[in-house]
């Protein structure tokens, strides 16, 4: 009996070297430089670009026939000349895509022998294997993360600093988040800081390097603090950040859900609690209780939503758990990447809630759409990608996660804390009271017809 392996059509997810680019990005004074053909570097650009509406510069080694047949360590030794001489950057980002990695290229010593030959100082350069057949954008952002860390992450000590390492989150988002870590006044260092870098204000002249993202003097201290928070608690052991600084420099690791939605806000909140020793704030207590009342608001109406929900792992398991705490009936829960842990903590919610909806994981958008059109799913949570369903079904789409590119002011969206997960859940409900209000007669008659014809 042969052994056949999923077959994926129109994956749900996008490759590796495009999660490792977005990390760069939250770094720094930082360049991120592709060694793989142009196509891969315009492909990474322009999905970047179009959902975060900033211009986006990545470099390419652009490796052709000579140099896939020979090898491409001249053309990444060029690039990496022209991309100090023209950006003058702190730190060189160097992902590998599927090319460079199938004819075995040894990045990281093309990297010595250039710093060495050319006498390059006042640089860092980090090296990343990122090949598209490695994993998805989702494993390629926790996976340079933790490189990233292994890189500039080398001694321990003791600070009062703690780490927050973030990962599906807007720049909207994780501006939000660091409002609720001032309000606890706690010292800390956010890793990776896209907040500004890809979501800056309007500036006469371009700057190539946009300026914010994690200082490079705090990824070398991040070994010294005194906890990691890490959002991500369907990440893999291997591939989380907050894993090795445990490992390496004893450094306590708290993992968590993303914030969304009533239960996995309050841990958030008490995680905070127990770090700064403070009382949740006046600010945030008032946040809580509005999202509250907007959860009562709203319930007679989002018993009515069928939901089906698509994208990373964190970002299903934490809108899931917002639906089933409002009262929506799951119907599909779906991850294109894969991940161990994200099938047994839907199944705790199924237990929790009494209910049954459909998991997946390692999936692709036919399969998703198959469950969706069966399951009489009459709501979608997840990226643009998955719009088609909404022109084929006419299924509503509400767009969350990466990419979005089909509406302006997703690097702008809040889904995270109290607050966000107020404005997701009210956007969720209203979208329900649309679909009904516009199909009410049809839904009435449909139904009637069926019940008589019976």
């Amino acid at each position: 009996m042969k052994n056949f392996v999923n077959l994926n059509v129109n994956p749900c997810n996008m490759c590796m070297p495009m999660g490792a680019a977005g990390v760069f990005k939250g770094i720094e004074g930082t360049m991120v430089l592709m060694h793989g053909s142009q196509g891969c570097s315009t492909y990474i650009r322009r999905h970047i670009a179009t959902h975060y509406n900033e211009p986006i510069d990545i470099a390419s080694s652009s490796l052709n026939e000579k140099g896939t047949v020979y090898g491409g360590s001249e053309n990444l030794k060029k690039a990496l000349k022209n991309v100090i001489k023209l950006y003058g950057p702190k730190v060189i980002g160097v992902t590998t895509t599927c090319l460079a990695e199938t004819i075995g290229e040894d990045i990281r010593r093309i990297i010595d022998e250039f710093f060495l030959e050319e006498k390059i100082v006042g640089v860092e350069c980090v090296a990343v294997s990122s090949p598209g057949y490695g994993g998805s954008h989702y494993r390629g952002h926790y996976y340079t993360a933790r490189k990233v860390l292994e890189h500039f992450a080398k001694t321990g000590g003791k600070s009062d600093k703690i780490n927050v390492i973030v990962g599906c989150m807007s720049p909207g988002d994780i501006r939000h988040l660091k409002e609720i870590l001032d309000l606890y006044e706690l010292e800390y260092t956010l890793f990776p800081d896209i907040s500004e870098t890809l979501d800056g204000g309007y500036h006469r002249e371009y700057d190539r390097l946009p300026e914010g993202g994690t200082p490079v003097a705090e990824l070398k201290a991040m070994g010294k603090a005194r906890a990691t928070i890490e959002f991500g608690a369907m990440v893999s052991e291997a591939d989380s950040p907050g894993e090795y600084l445990k490992a390496a420099f004893g450094v306590p690791l708290y993992r968590l859900p993303l914030p969304v939605g009533i239960e996995h806000t309050d841990q958030l909140m008490e995680t905070l609690t127990i770090l700064s020793g403070r009382d949740m704030p006046e600010k945030l207590e008032k946040e809580r209780a509005r999202f509250l009342d907007a959860m009562i608001d709203s319930h007679k109406y989002s018993a009515e939503g069928h939901l089906s929900v698509f994208g990373d792992p964190e970002s299903v398991y934490a809108i899931t758990a917002l639906g089933l705490e409002n009262g929506f009936k799951m119907c599909v829960a779906g991850s294109g990447p894969a991940s161990e842990k994200l099938i047994p903590a839907l199944k705790a919610l199924e237990t929790e809630y009494g209910t049954v909806f459909i998991k997946l994981e390692d999936t692709d958008f036919e399969t998703i759409a198959g469950h969706v059109t069966e399951t009489g799913t009459d709501l979608l949570v997840g990226s643009s990608d998955g719009a088609f369903m909404t022109e084929k079904y006419g299924i509503p789409l509400i767009r969350t996660g990466f990419p979005v590119h089909d509406r302006i002011g997703a690097q702008r969206k809040i889904m995270i804390g109290y607050f966000g997960s107020m404005q997701l859940l009210d956007e969720m409900t209203n979208t329900v009271l649309a679909e009904k209000h516009d199909h009410f007669r049809k839904h009435l008659f449909t139904e009637y017809g069926q019940a008589k014809e019976g």
